[in-house]
């Protein structure tokens, strides 16, 4: 039997509900994206290292500063 992923939703979720965003989950060997709309569609999985850079390109993209 496995555990359940303890996911989280991310804390810039939009809207009343809160469903317009993603949840993230630590699995320790990897790291899982999934829709909160529709969490049941599927998952990406990250290791942690390739995680963090996927991460901080989003963060550089976001505040207009990517070349």
């Amino acid at each position: 039997m496995t555990n359940p992923l303890p996911w989280q939703k991310s804390s810039f979720s939009e809207g009343g509900d809160g469903n317009t965003c993603v949840e993230i989950a630590d699995a320790c060997t990897h790291i899982a994206i999934r829709d909160s709309k529709d969490p049941a569609r599927g998952t990406l999985t990250f290791p942690p290292r390739a995680f963090a850079t996927f991460v901080e390109v989003l963060k550089r993209d976001t505040s207009g500063t990517a070349t």
